[in-house]
């Protein structure tokens, strides 16, 4: 992956090349933002770029000062994601291929298909629908702390800098935070770390004081077209029930949406935290997002953002957060879901 890859970021990239060809590079970092930002993608670019052997510099006028060559022997490897100094640990979990003892060794070549099919932007239910386990959630256990361990007491083999990135760093178990936080303490030379971090609230502070911090901005890619036109669906059946409030529809509807999985549950919550931010946008400012305000339904379409306003948006989406939160904690789907429903009721009803 080069950076020439990657839309949308070149003032990040640009200081993340300056800060390797000043030769201040830490060996602990952290890219914080989420996958679909390009924080995965950028991860492996500056790798690349950190081990290539003839780093391209560009004038005044070009949008990126640097980037890999892309044909060093280095940059070839890591094209393929082939390189024997690049190694990707990530969450994981049985399969009805792999019964027992997942680990990130195991899935090595699943992991290396998954990024390439998806441009190295996939989130996480992607990496879940590529093993088939759509209804499940993948963990950073012991047996990944191990192999952190075993890579990183190793010489590198190619003479550059030995990788170890860790997608979606916050999956790791308190054994494994326990485990990385000593190897980060006793860094061994030419050694560069990287976690790739959605929510750093759920990392330890002793980690966190421990790597530098780089926040990759927002970048809106939006669902496919297909997962969009379902979540629309689904919400707007959402939002009539909660005006009537039947609890037998509703029942019905919380039933549904339990059976279809955490991580759909997850993109369902997602989508509705960017229709509540779209729907305020146009309210407050008449800003119009037709991306995001698309529900095939012209009645509600028309009357709908208007129920959320400045006296209720910042509950609603604190409501939303706060189901995330209890979704990726293994609460009750139903219970969960039930509960944002009756506060989203009470919430437009009061606006």
């Amino acid at each position: 992956m080069q950076f020439k890859d990657i839309e949308g970021q070149h003032v990040l990239i640009n200081s993340l090349t300056e800060i390797i060809d000043s030769g201040r590079v830490s060996h602990a970092q952290m890219f914080l933002g989420t996958t679909a930002s390009g924080s995965l993608a950028l991860a492996i670019a500056y790798a690349q770029y950190l081990n290539c052997e003839n780093r391209q510099h560009y004038g005044e006028g070009s949008l990126l000062r640097a980037d890999s060559c892309g044909e060093c022997p280095h940059c070839r490897k890591y094209r393929q994601l082939m390189h024997s100094d690049l190694h990707f640990i990530f969450p994981n979990t049985t399969t009805a291929k792999m019964t027992k003892e997942p680990s990130s060794d195991r899935f090595q070549e699943e992991f290396r298909d998954f990024l390439n099919a998806k441009n190295q932007v996939g989130v996480e239910d992607d990496w879940y629908a590529h093993l088939g386990i759509e209804k499940k959630q993948g963990e950073i256990r012991e047996r990944d702390a191990d192999s952190i361990t075993r890579i990183l007491s190793l010489k590198s083999y190619e003479g550059g800098y030995k990788v170890m990135i860790i997608w979606l760093a916050e999956r790791m178990n308190l054994s494994v935070s326990n485990k990385l936080l000593k190897t980060l303490e006793e860094p061994t030379d030419n050694t560069l770390i990287l976690l790739v971090v959605e929510n750093k609230d759920r990392m330890l502070p002793t980690i966190l004081s421990r790597v530098q911090q780089i926040v990759v901005p927002e970048r809106n890619v939006g669902l496919n077209p297909e997962k969009r036109a379902a979540y629309a669906q689904m919400f707007v059946s959402w939002m009539r029930l909660l005006f009537k409030l039947n609890m037998q529809t509703l029942s019905d509807w919380v039933e549904k949406i339990a059976a279809i999985g955490r991580e759909p549950q997850k993109c369902f919550l997602q989508y509705t935290q960017e229709t509540l931010r779209a729907c305020f946008l146009k309210t407050a400012a008449g800003i119009v997002i037709e991306d995001e305000l698309q529900f095939d339904d012209e009645k509600f379409n028309a009357a709908f953002p208007a129920m959320v306003t400045p006296r209720n948006v910042e509950a609603m989406n604190q409501a939303v957060n706060d189901t995330l939160y209890a979704i990726e904690r293994n609460a009750n789907p139903k219970i969960a879901f039930m509960q944002l429903s009756f506060t989203f009721s009470k919430l437009i009803k009061n606006r």
